[in-house]
């Protein structure tokens, strides 16, 4: 077996819950013979380690031989699979239909006819209800071939209806498929390269959208054709920093399932990534009432689904609560008190670091940074941003730069300018290589530069010409990216007032809840 597939089985094993963990023993006790129960001696040594080591494994047990190691594994794979199949929900529709058409095969094979078709018949409207529309079209072609072989004493149409239904399914499931690839792409690119980052990455990306979204597929009717649909948009409004193209079609994301509720517990990933999205339009739009409305509408659906959760949802359910929880300290400017929040985040992180997104790990440091830069403790922010600039993920170019950036002012924050020179032309360089430049970037890093050779006196003054040249570029479209990485205003603004930039933020959104938002 591939080291690949050693880490998969140990990853198998540390992912499972404490009940999981006892069905599976009793399940191989039930099912399997003496010499399987080896497979358990295996698993209590998988499950004790923290890191997997093939050394300590063969030592820890005498009986485990090396040359048997291999088969084992592969073995006590396919075990802890079939268990938690037996332990799988039996309320879950995907497995009903399944069961249900098997037991429509087997009356088959008995020579029931009718009865087989009886039970298709009621599966089928179980199947249309959820927009099960793979299972709908085995039903469809198995009732066709009942209908075929038999006689069954059906409308004489019966075959002929059958096949229009069969054709009209399996032309809707190409349409649902297209649209979801074409989701997917969009979001492959925002994975690589995050928001579009200059007039020609924004045309080269509509160019992109409008040439592959699928045709008439605004038509789409479907609920999973609708949701993907949704899906495609928000990437759109999302990539491009369209904040109210992004936030109408997050809005109909989670509509979508108030309008199809029966979709809820069969999806319930979906929605809440849907949740995800509605927040980070809110964020965007920095209105931060509606904002917290929003955490507080979230909270509440979490607490009433919670024990619908899989695995999944649950890494799911912290990632986006906890980015949210975040967020509301930057909206507010609290960002110290945000700081009592980490430990706790920290907590979860190591308790999903075998199954979270390396993309989401990389965005909690980075926004872990932006909390301790913002209430003033630049080593904790270089302490951060560092897990992201010596990480090996490839993934969002535009953290692994703005982490950089960051990176170079904390250390300018705290003084160290004596290796500043060098940060500045190294950040620089991987800046231009990533094409990631803009004006804004240039004017900071052609202040960064100056501040070196200026008196303290003189600092001032530089501060606020670059305050001056950043303000008139803050609402260019193309140089609005920025800005959403890096409070380059408010932090100037600090400089100035020789305040934290924790207090300017405060003193702005104190003022516009004044002022009603």
């Amino acid at each position: 077996m591939s080291s690949r597939k050693k880490e998969e089985v140990f990853q198998l094993v540390k992912s499972l819950e404490k009940g999981e963990k006892r069905n599976f023993k009793l399940f191989v006790k039930r099912n399997s013979a003496n010499s399987d129960l080896k497979i358990i001696q295996l698993f209590d040594i998988l499950d004790k380690m923290n890191v997997y080591n093939e050394g300590i494994l063969l030592k820890q047990n005498k009986n485990l031989k090396k040359q048997q190691l291999s088969n084992l594994k592969a073995h006590l794979y396919k075990q802890i699979l079939a268990s938690l199949r037996v332990m799988s929900d039996s309320d879950d529709i995907e497995n009903m239909l399944h069961e249900e058409i098997k037991n429509a095969r087997i009356l088959y094979r008995k020579g029931l006819y009718l009865q087989s078709l009886r039970i298709l018949q009621r599966t089928k409207q179980i199947a249309l209800a959820y927009h099960q529309g793979t299972f709908l079209l085995q039903i469809l072609i198995f009732e066709k071939k009942i209908e075929s072989l038999h006689i069954t004493r059906s409308l004489d149409n019966r075959a002929e209806e059958l096949s229009e239904k069969i054709a009209y399914h399996t032309q809707q499931l190409k349409n649902i498929s297209a649209i979801s690839n074409f989701a997917l792409q969009l979001y492959g690119k925002y994975i690589s390269n995050g928001h579009a980052r200059n007039p020609e990455e924004v045309r080269v990306f509509k160019d992109f959208f409008f040439s592959h979204i699928p045709a008439d597929s605004h038509l789409e009717k479907s609920f999973y054709g609708r949701l993907y649909l949704f899906q495609a948009h928000v990437w759109y409004g999302f990539i491009l920093q369209d904040v109210l193209q992004y936030y109408r079609y997050a809005q109909k994301w989670v509509s979508l399932f108030e309008e199809e509720s029966q979709m809820v517990p069969l999806e319930i990933n979906y929605l809440l990534k849907g949740y995800h999205h509605l927040l980070q339009a809110l964020f965007m739009l920095r209105h931060a009432d509606k904002f917290r409305m929003g955490i507080e509408r979230f909270q509440v659906f979490l607490e009433k689904n919670g024990r619908r959760f899989n695995e999944n949802g649950s890494i799911q359910a912290f990632i986006y609560l906890e980015l949210a929880h975040i967020d509301l300290h930057f909206l507010e400017g609290t960002f110290t008190k945000g700081w009592e929040i980490i430990p706790r985040i920290e907590v979860k992180m190591a308790q999903f670091q075998q199954r979270m997104d390396d993309h989401y790990r990389l965005t909690f440091y980075y926004k872990i940074a932006c909390l301790y830069f913002g209430g003033g403790d630049n080593e904790k922010a270089i302490q951060y941003l560092s897990k992201i600039i010596h990480s090996k993920w490839h993934l969002r170019e535009d953290l692994q730069c703005y982490a950089r950036l960051l990176h170079l002012i904390a250390h300018f924050e705290l003084g160290h300018f004596d290796i500043m020179d060098s940060l500045i032309k190294s950040v620089y360089r991987f800046m231009a290589k990533m094409q990631n430049l803009s004006a804004v970037e240039e004017e900071i890093f052609g202040f960064l530069r100056q501040s070196l050779h200026l008196y303290p006196q003189d600092l001032n003054q530089a501060f606020e010409d670059l305050l001056h040249k950043l303000q008139q570029l803050e609402n260019i479209p193309g140089e609005r990216r920025a800005f959403m990485y890096l409070d380059f205003i408010s932090w100037l603004q600090s400089k100035l007032q020789d305040v934290p930039v924790e207090d300017i933020i405060r003193k702005r959104y104190l003022q516009r809840l004044g002022e009603g938002e």
